[in-house]
């Protein structure tokens, strides 16, 4: 029987594209399918309402992976500009410098509140919890009681709708284990003192969240994955919009996928393939699949959080530097808002700027099922109360809806993933997942890619080289880094392989 492709790519994110890109350097045989009618990228999209430009997240351009930072340069080659990094944390009717500033917290929070968390966290260093479970147990271990109370419960809960007792301590390794309470005092002092820092070398252990600067498109972060779908398109790979999987059949016998499809107006098409890659939920990928997998059960086990931005356009230019501020305070429901024009100048009109409200909730909450007016009508109050912006200055918005934008660390996700894994590999060979939603895994954009560049290096090889399960298991990796490209440019940082990561 004659095949459509030799590889069929499931979604058109960062890996999915980055799956294709990579393969469509020795072979024309690709098939992209995306969801969405108009844009690719996936979560890393801009979207375009009228003369603004939005991304969904916020998405810095920065990684310790050498081949990463070559990838991004040979996509995208003439179009990154460097951007500070600043952010803030409003908590409690004030704002705080993340990271932490030590004078200003200290005037923030008063020497009695300070001093109790001084106290806390020495209590923690001094009896840590064996064995932590939860990212409650994590952070509490990591900074003390008191500052996991003030800066990270509250947060933590609004963005993912549980309590951060049920939540893995996985999560906090992955997200936070670079930063150490001690070394930010240290480069707050620093930053106070004006002492100049020593010079960042390769490989040096600098913490992600304390970079200072980072790379960002000039026009966002679709410029990058329309410029890939461009060059995949050129080699002969087709990018298929609208189109969402419905059926994902296995053959034995002759060893080939059949693949079905729904277009956005309602008609089927069908595909084969001898590999495909997903980067679909695979909580919908297990339902899809032909036979059924026995561990289908597990797989609707797994959880995700949705996500909602709600861009307010507004006729004032001179807004706050911050490219984002952490909302902790319990008394609105926006969890972080952004400012685009700090991302980029280009992404807003000359005199105006755009402000990004993020609502983490579930797809089937109060949240989600607003109106759009509703939304716009509530992110203009909360935007007003958190001292942002006045209302009248508000003069449009915009509603973007993304389901299944993280994946949920609760309790029993590792135990339900390992049971898909071992089911997937031994019962359907040629079937690859990659990115973040694909594994269940919290990647960013450019572990998203890694595991898109090594499953691209295992098919064109005939073998599993490389063990993509390895990408961002080192939290380390995940979080340190220099504070320049330039830095990550010179480094020789190796890929994971089959045993272990060496850091990607």
């Amino acid at each position: 029987m004659t095949t459509d492709a030799d590889i069929f790519v499931i979604g058109a994110g960062p890996a999915g594209l980055t799956t294709a890109y990579c393969l469509t350097k020795e072979t024309s045989s690709v098939i992209v399918i995306e969801k969405d009618p108009l844009y690719v990228g996936g979560i890393s999209r801009t979207v375009r309402h009228g003369d603004f430009l939005f991304d969904i997240g916020g998405h810095r351009f920065f990684s310790k992976s050498r081949e990463v930072v070559d990838l991004w340069r040979e996509i995208l080659p003439d179009d990154f500009i460097t951007r500070p990094r600043l952010s803030r944390i409003y908590y409690g009717g004030k704002f705080y410098s993340y990271p932490l500033s030590a004078f200003q917290a200290l005037r923030n929070l008063g020497i009695f509140t300070s001093a109790a968390c001084m106290l806390s966290y020495a209590i923690a260093k001094a009896f840590p919890i064996a064995s932590p479970r939860s990212f409650h147990d994590w952070v509490r271990n990591k900074f003390g009681e008191r500052l996991f109370q003030i800066f990270f419960k509250t947060y933590t809960e609004k963005v993912w709708g549980m309590s951060c007792d049920e939540i893995s301590a996985d999560w906090a390794a992955q997200r936070i284990k670079g930063l150490d309470l001690r070394v930010a005092v240290v480069n707050a002092l620093k930053h106070a003192f004006r002492l100049k820092p020593k010079a960042v070398a390769a490989g040096d252990n600098v913490v992600k969240t304390l970079i200072e600067t980072f790379q960002y498109p000039r026009k966002g972060p679709g410029m990058m994955w329309e410029a890939a779908a461009a060059k995949i398109r050129d080699r002969g790979g087709r990018i298929l919009m609208g189109r969402e999987l419905v059926e994902l059949t296995y053959d034995e016998v002759q060893r080939l996928w059949h693949i079905g499809v729904a277009t956005s107006d309602g008609k089927r098409e069908s595909y084969t393939a001898r590999h495909v890659v997903s980067s679909a939920p695979v909580r919908e990928l297990m339902h899809k699949l032909s036979p059924k997998p026995i561990s289908l059960l597990h797989a609707r086990a797994l959880r995700y959080r949705d996500f909602l931005t709600v861009a307010l356009m507004t006729s004032r230019a001179d807004m706050f530097a911050d490219n984002w501020v952490y909302i902790h305070d319990p008394s609105v429901k926006v969890g972080r808002v952004q400012n685009f024009g700090s991302w980029s100048p280009e992404m807003v009109p000359t005199g105006m700027s755009c402000l990004g409200l993020e609502y983490f909730c579930f797809e089937d909450d109060g949240l989600w099922t607003m109106s759009d007016e509703e939304l716009i009508a509530l992110a203009t109050f909360e935007i007003a109360k958190v001292g942002l912006v006045a209302p009248t200055d508000v003069v449009g918005g915009c509603v973007v809806r993304q389901p299944k934008a993280y994946p949920v660390y609760d309790d029993a996700y590792r135990d339900h993933m390992g049971v898909i894994r071992r089911d997937l590999e031994q019962s359907y060979p040629g079937l690859h997942l990659i990115g973040r939603n694909g594994m269940h895994k919290y990647n960013n954009q450019d572990h998203a890619m890694m595991t898109g560049m090594l499953t691209a290096r295992n098919i064109l090889a005939g073998e599993r080289i490389y063990d993509v399960w390895q990408v961002n298991e080192d939290a380390e990796y995940h979080e340190a880094g220099a504070s320049s490209v330039q830095a990550a440019l010179s480094s020789e940082r190796l890929v994971p392989r089959k045993a272990s990561i060496q850091a990607a």
